[in-house]
């Protein structure tokens, strides 16, 4: 396998004032901020992602939206971009970077742009999708969308102090692969058996263990006018997403629900116009909200799960805010590297299963439900590129790193990394810069599961390792 090109990209305070910030405000060491929120809902018989089935839109819950916060220090311009989606690809970031890039009016910033990994809303399409693709009409709608949240917030920046802090909070968190004893319910669609599985049924007796840890830290970054109004805050959490949404029905999920209530419970219960909300997703790619044990027997109505999670981590994160020491001027920094990665081959056996799932006459039941499916996917895989290259970054404010990876990462990735890093804070945004599947460790490919196979990981098997090694490169730099 040929080794990976890295091409390094580092964004410090080299830059020079005329083009990262004012050198007025680095002389007095003065942080500026700005936030903005751009609505981008999908027309009305959109097709739902996040599930094997995908119904068409019929209403609007709430509403899906690119949410930017940005941050000046008069030396350098960093911005954060989120989404509400299962994810966006690549080309469509790109496509946005670059309508950025080419506006004068929009001075140059570094990007950090991810999705949420909502289940209720429409596809921003395929995960190999270029950005001199030919869009469709929602395409462009997140495109644009995600252009002019970049701009507002680059217009209305005013000064401001920053704090980060976190909490541990576990109770919402399950790793949902499980090692069981029952064979039945270990067989694969790629012609195989496992030896885990993803969303065992709760509270079955074959249940034995997890096959993997969960990350319960939650993290955030607050920022506020220098007169204590909150203007922004920025979230991170390893959880999937919550679900209870009906079919049909679009939501932004309980990450919206956090994003609407937060600056409120900051304020003291009183609401803050133009306060924006950002919710990350964390090292979640292995974690989910079902209590496995099936203890918990509590039936939920539509969206009171998500409403409940949300709201305890929102007042929790009301309650820690204020312990936090405030920063009126820190460090902006970003470096990043594109890691060219090797699209997934199927073997010989796994050629010929294949090969026989599609030429399997109508009707014929395999011994897995989603054989079809998956027989689709390989042969995309083995028609389409073989490689792919994968933006990573990591940033730093002040104390805290952001590190940022364009995968569905599993929990234990995301803690390898905080454990390793130099900085006394740290956490990873998922999905971010594009959406290339699952990203399993080589040893949790070893055990198989969902997470694993060939078309929901798409990577060679030790990609996370070449991740890990590179983003602690990256965040070596930002000391």
């Amino acid at each position: 396998m040929r080794h990976a090109r890295l091409l390094f990209c580092l964004l410090l305070s080299q830059f020079t004032f005329g083009a990262f910030g004012s050198a007025d405000a680095a002389a007095r060491k003065e942080l500026k901020a700005g936030a903005a929120r751009v609505v981008i809902n999908p027309d009305m018989g959109e097709l739902i992602v996040g599930n094997f089935g995908m119904p068409p839109a019929t209403q609007i819950h709430d509403d899906i939206t690119a949410r930017c916060l940005l941050l000046d220090n008069g030396e350098a311009r960093l911005a954060f971009v989120i989404v509400d989606s299962v994810h966006v690809p690549r080309g469509i970031f790109d496509a946005a970077r670059a309508l950025i890039a080419k506006d004068g009016e929009i001075p140059p910033v570094g990007l950090i742009m991810s999705s949420t990994h909502t289940h209720s809303a429409t596809s921003s399409g395929d995960w190999m999708l270029k950005s001199d693709a030919l869009f469709n009409v929602y395409q462009q709608r997140a495109i644009n969308g995600i252009y002019e949240a970049v701009k507002q917030a680059s217009s209305h920046v005013q000064p401001v102090r920053v704090a980060w802090g976190s909490f541990d909070e576990s109770s919402h968190l399950n790793n949902r692969r499980w090692y069981v004893s029952d064979p039945a319910l270990l067989v694969n669609p790629i012609g195989g058996t496992d030896q885990v599985r993803m969303n065992p049924p709760a509270g079955s007796a074959a249940l034995v263990r997890p096959a993997g840890p969960v990350d319960p830290q939650f993290s955030f970054i607050s920022v506020r006018t220098l007169d204590g109004t909150p203007l922004s805050l920025l979230a991170n959490y390893s959880l999937h997403y919550v679900g209870g949404v009906p079919s049909g029905v679009i939501s932004a999920d309980y990450f919206g629900v956090f994003n609407d209530q937060i600056g409120t419970l900051l304020n003291g219960g009183n609401p803050v116009p133009g306060f924006v909300g950002l919710y990350s997703n964390g090292t979640s790619g292995d974690v989910n909200n079902v209590d496995f044990s099936g203890k918990n027997k509590k039936a939920y109505q539509p969206f009171e799960k998500m409403t409940e999670v949300a709201t305890q981590l929102a007042e929790r994160t009301a309650v820690e805010e204020k312990k936090l020491q405030w920063h009126d001027w820190v460090p902006l920094k970003l470096a990043e590297t594109e890691l060219v990665l090797q699209v997934r081959q199927p073997d010989e056996a796994l050629a010929r299963h294949v090969a026989a799932v599609l030429t399997r006459p109508e009707g014929e039941a395999g011994r897995h439900g989603l054989e079809s499916v998956y027989a689709r996917r390989i042969k995309s895989l083995m028609d389409g590129q073989k490689e792919i290259s994968a933006r990573l970054q990591a940033a730093r404010i002040g104390e805290q790193v952001i590190t940022s990876i364009p995968f569905e990462v599993f929990a234990e990735i995301g803690l390898e990394i905080k454990e390793k890093s130099p900085f006394p804070a740290t956490f990873t945004i998922s999905l971010a810069n594009g959406g290339y599947g699952y990203l399993p460790t080589p040893a949790q490919h070893a055990v198989g599961g969902y997470e694993t196979w060939l078309g929901t990981n798409n990577v060679q098997l030790d990609s996370s390792e070449k991740i890990v090694e590179q983003l602690l490169k990256l965040i070596d730099t930002l000391q």
